[in-house]
C-alpha cells in the first residue's frame, strides 16, 4: 500500500528533489487512486490484505488467483477474472504469488503489450515474477508510467538499469522489516508455550492429526502416494478449485479413523505447486477451507478390484478431474487410473499428460517433437475406452518440458489438451 501511493503521488521523488533544494511541484504531478482499478495477482492472505485496504480507498479491485472461487472472492468485494483479463483493465497491477515456472516472468513483453498505457506494477512478492529488461524497456518507452520493487531477481542488485530511472521506486527487500512484525512473532510464541504449559490446546506444529502408532507405518507410504496424487492432479486439472473428495477404499477402510492424516497430504499436494505460503500437514485444511475448498472425505470397501485405492477428485470452474492411485507389495505405489483411463504410472518425476484422437500417427508425432529438443522419454502408458475414439496417454520424461515444446504439441492434428505436470519425489 505504501508503495501503490509512493507510485501514484511521486513521494521518493519530490522528498529527493526538495532536499536538494529544489521547488519543481509541476514536475511531480499525481494520480488519483479512487475509483482506479487494482489488479491482484496473487489472491492468498497478502492479496486479500490489499484488497481489504484497497476497497477502503475506493479502488475496484480485481484479481486472478486458481484456487479463489469467484464465490469466496466476491464476499471479498473482488471480482475474479483470467490473469490476461486482469492485465487489459487494470491501472496498477501488484503481485502476490510464489516464484515457480508458471509465475517466472510472468510480467514479461508480450503481457505489457496488453495492458493499459500508463499502467503502474508492483512487486513485493518474489524477485523473477517480472522480467526485469521487459520492465525497463517498458517504463522508458512510457508505456509503464511506473514502478515499485521491494524484491529482485539478483540481490543486491547493484548493477540493475532498473536503478538508473526515477519512474522506478526501490527498497531492499523491506517486505516484512517492522518494528511490530518482529515483536508479534515473539509474543505469538510466547502466547503458544504458555497455553501449552496450561493444558490448552497448541495451533500450530504440534496440532497435526493425530495417527496411532500402530497405524503410522501402514499408512506411510498411503501419505506418501496421496500427497504426489494431490500435486499431479492439481497441475493436470486448470482453473479454480471448488471442491476435493477423497475416497478411501478396501483395506483401508480398517483405518477410518486415522485417514485424515493422508487427507492432510493429499491437501498439502495440491495447494502447494500454486500457494505462497507454506502449506504443512497443519494447516493444509485451515488454508483449504480459508479458499472455500469444500473438502470431502469418504471410506468404503469398494475398490475396483485393487487390495487398497485412493481416489482424489477435484471439481474447478473448468470441470472436473480424477485420479487413483494403489500401493503394492513393499510400499510400492502407482497411480492406475487418470480421467476414467486405466494406467500403471510411476508417480514421480516429470510427466506430460495429453488427450488425444486414438489414431495412428498422433503418439509418434508427440515423441518426434520432444525427441527434436532433445528430451528423453522414460516412460509411456496410453489408456482408451474404444478404439478410435478419445485416448489418454502418459509420457515420462527425463526433464522439464519449456513451455513453447508443449504449445507445439497441443498444435499437433489430433491432440485435444496436453500438459506438462511435475511430481514431488521427495519423502515425508
Amino acid at each position: 500500500m505504501a508503495m501503490m501511493q509512493s507510485l501514484a503521488r511521486n513521494i521518493p521523488q519530490a522528498n529527493a528533489s526538495l532536499k536538494k533544494k529544489e521547488w519543481k511541484r509541476s514536475k511531480f504531478m499525481g494520480v488519483e487512486l479512487n475509483e482506479k482499478t487494482l489488479g491482484i495477482v496473487g489472491f492468498g492472505r497478502i492479496g486479500r490484505e490489499v484488497a481489504k485496504r484497497a476497497n477502503a480507498m475506493d479502488m475496484k479491485c480485481v484479481a486472478y488467483d486458481p484456487f479463489i472461487t469467484k464465490e469466496r472472492a466476491a464476499q471479498l468485494g473482488v471480482e475474479m477474472m483470467s490473469m490476461a483479463e486482469l492485465f487489459k483493465v487494470a491501472d496498477v497491477i501488484t503481485v502476490h504469488t510464489p516464484l515457480i515456472a508458471e509465475t517466472r516472468h510472468v510480467i514479461n513483453e508480450k503481457s505489457i503489450a496488453t495492458m493499459k498505457d500508463g499502467v503502474r506494477i508492483i512487486n513485493c512478492a518474489r524477485g523473477g515474477i517480472i522480467d526485469e529488461k521487459a520492465l525497463y524497456d517498458a517504463v522508458r518507452s512510457g508505456k509503464v508510467a511506473g514502478a515499485a520493487l521491494d524484491v529482485f531477481e539478483n540481490e543486491p542488485p547493484t548493477d540493475s538499469p532498473l536503478l538508473t530511472l526515477d519512474q522506478i521506486i526501490v527498497t531492499p527487500h523491506l517486505g516484512a522489516s517492522t518494528v511490530e512484525a518482529q515483536v508479534n512473532v515473539a509474543v505469538s510464541v510466547a502466547k503458544q508455550c504458555i497455553e501449552v504449559l496450561k493444558g490448552g490446546a497448541a495451533k500450530y506444529v504440534v496440532n497435526a492429526p493425530m495417527v496411532p502408532p500402530e497405524h503410522a507405518e501402514v499408512l506411510a507410504p498411503f501419505a506418501q502416494l496421496a500427497e504426489k496424487m494431490g500435486r499431479f492432479v492439481t497441475q493436470i486439472a486448470g482453473g479454480r478449485i471448488s471442491a476435493v473428495e477423497l475416497i478411501y477404499g478396501g483395506e483401508l477402510s480398517a483405518y477410518a479413523g486415522s485417514m485424515k492424516y493422508v487427507t492432510r497430504l493429499a491437501l498439502k499436494g495440491i495447494l502447494d505447486p500454486v500457494l505462497q505460503q507454506p502449506v504443512n500437514i497443519v494447516n493444509a485444511d485451515f488454508i483449504a477451507k480459508e479458499r472455500g475448498i469444500a473438502v470431502s472425505e469418504t471410506v468404503t470397501q469398494e475398490s475396483s478390484g485393487f487390495k487398497n485405492l485412493i481416489t482424489i477428485r477435484i471439481r474447478t470452474d473448468k470441470g472436473e478431474e480424477t485420479v487413483s492411485g494403489t500401493v503394492f507389495f513393499k510400499g510400492r505405489s502407482r497411480i492406475v487410473a487418470v480421467g476414467g483411463y486405466t494406467m500403471d504410472m510411476i508417480p514421480e518425476g516429470y510427466v506430460i499428460v495429453s488427450r488425444h484422437l486414438d489414431r495412428p500417427g498422433v503418439i509418434g508425432r508427440a515423441s518426434t517433437i520432444l525427441g527434436k529438443c532433445n528430451i528423453n522419454i522414460a516412460g509411456m502408458q496410453v489408456g482408451r475406452i474404444n478404439p478410435g475414439e478419445k485416448a489418454l496417454m502418459v509420457l515420462n520424461v527425463d526433464s522439464e518440458v519449456p513451455e513453447d515444446v508443449m504449445a507445439e504439441i497441443r498444435s499437433m492434428p489430433g491432440i485435444f489438451t496436453a500438459t506438462f505436470a511435475k511430481i514431488s519425489a521427495e519423502k515425508i
